[in-house]
């Protein structure tokens, strides 16, 4: 029988560069409820294709430990799990933690152990975990390139890191009608599903912020990540990063 590996006590998370921590914690806890609806109304149904994706790119196997930091309410930590893999779904929002868990003990399924923390100070040792994952929280964290190398620090040599995120499509005119949906139709869509719209219109502004593949990619490798590999998604509305821990 597996057991949980040690997880001591998470250090209060403190913002160290241009997002306020708190104000984005608080947000996430806010639209926990609703957010796995809104998040397949918003993207057709494609979220879970994407998620899909990035566990097989993941490449967990049986008896590792997974690591699936803004985890949110479990939707990748349950793909990964599938794998037979031991995972760890990890969230600074306790109100995500707390509704993935309630979830999953409702449905009798105990393949994931929840833990409230910070991404970016991770409550767990050095080269601890085979493989890091992270779907679209890369880029709410405080410290991207703080997260990243604190994602390469629990990460055992030859471990994996998989960044499923939004990203840039690939073809302009499309590029330019996805960013109308982004500002116009999200808010009016968020009106109506979700009871904090605002999260929404950050959520929007956070994605037209964030950087392109290469740009990530190239972010990824300076904080030691080698083999960096990249594959669009829905014509590179979402792209998915993989890349490996040295040595």
């Amino acid at each position: 029988m597996n057991t949980t590996p040690d997880l001591p006590r998470t250090p209060d998370p403190r913002p160290t560069h241009d997002k306020d921590a708190a104000l984005v914690q608080a947000m996430f806890d806010r639209v926990a409820p609703r957010y796995d609806l809104a998040n397949t109304i918003f993207s057709a149904g494609q979220d879970r294709h994407w998620r899909r994706v990035a566990a097989q790119a993941a490449a967990a196997r049986p008896g590792q430990l997974a690591l699936d930091v803004a985890g949110g309410t479990g939707a990748l930590a349950l793909d990964l799990a599938d794998s037979g893999a031991r995972v760890i779904a990890l969230d600074f929002s306790w109100n995500m933690v707390a509704t993935g868990a309630r979830r999953a003990r409702e449905r009798g399924d105990g393949r994931v152990w929840w833990c409230n923390g910070d991404g970016t100070r991770l409550p767990l040792a050095d080269a601890s975990v085979d493989v890091v994952t992270i779907a679209f929280g890369l880029r709410n964290l405080p410290d991207t390139r703080a997260g990243l190398a604190e994602f390469a620090r629990v990460t055992r040599p030859g471990g994996r890191l998989v960044v499923l995120e939004f990203s840039h499509p690939t073809w302009a005119p499309f590029r330019t009608l996805y960013t109308r949906y982004l500002v116009g139709a999200i808010p009016r869509l968020a009106k109506v599903v979700t009871s904090d719209p605002a999260a929404y219109r950050y959520l929007a502004e956070s994605i037209q912020a964030w950087p392109d593949q290469a740009a990530l990619a190239d972010l990824i490798a300076s904080a030691g990540w080698t083999g960096v590999q990249v594959a669009n998604l829905s014509g590179g509305i979402v792209a998915v990063h993989r890349a490996t821990r040295g040595e």
